[in-house]
């Protein structure tokens, strides 16, 4: 498995200096570099130093995550956004995916604000070992094999719910989120399926070959929504 996903975690605490313009800059050009999960859906990406809301988190830098608003699009925006958690992970920064945070002032970006995730030097261990995972097992997350699903299974969630399933068949793996009680909904928000992007992620780096398609003739998962199928590319 890859390295980076066996021992990364969320940082929460943070070393309040602001990283050198050569360290931002690295940031930048990892932005222009993202692989989308929906190439056709327009999102964006700004840099900012102060957000607010519930359960914010003090950091000397955010990401602020814009996305026109279209089918699939929050799963993009999770898909995207894990790919520079993990980033950070492997150039020694911290960063933590921030649900109920929003930006201090309106962002450059036209368009509709989704979500924010701090980031920068960690004033706490920045990785972790594999004991120290709070994960449902495999069997309650999935069925069928694949090597992949354990990559998916160590992925972050809100309030680490996990709420994702995944079906692994010949190859293909199709991919689910679980239907929000009315509480946990009101919660979550859009969680759900940004977490299932983020999932989904672990997965295309597991992965030598990636595509992901919507098929006609996925099973149906009772208690989830279908949101699309893993393939080979």
């Amino acid at each position: 498995m890859n390295e980076t996903i066996r021992k990364r975690k969320s940082i929460r605490k943070y070393v309040m200096a602001k990283l050198d313009a050569a360290a931002l800059d690295k940031v930048r050009a990892q932005i222009e570099s993202l692989t989308p999960l929906y190439p056709d859906i327009s999102y964006s990406i700004e840099i900012a130093e102060k957000t607010k809301g519930m359960f914010n988190v003090t950091a000397p830098h955010y990401l602020i995550f814009g996305s026109e608003e279209k089918d699939g699009h929050l799963e993009n925006i999770g898909f995207i956004g894990q790919q520079l958690d993990l980033f950070f992970s492997e150039n020694g920064l911290g960063c933590c995916w921030l649900g109920a945070a929003k930006p201090q002032e309106k962002e450059a970006s036209a368009l509709p604000f989704v979500i924010c995730m701090s980031f920068g030097k960690p004033a706490e261990p920045l990785h972790r070992g594999s004991a120290d995972f709070r994960r449902k097992a495999l069997t309650e997350i999935s069925e069928g094999a694949d090597a992949r699903l354990e990559a998916a299974r160590l992925a972050p969630s809100g309030m680490n719910v996990q709420g994702w399933y995944f079906v692994a068949d010949n190859g293909k793996i199709h991919c689910y989120r679980k239907k929000p009680n009315p509480i946990l909904g009101l919660m979550l928000g859009k969680m759900g399926a940004i977490d299932l992007g983020i999932a989904i992620c672990h997965i295309f780096k597991e992965s030598e070959t990636f595509g992901y398609t919507r098929e006609a003739d996925a099973p149906a998962k009772k208690g989830f929504i279908y949101a699309g199928t893993v393939v080979y590319s």
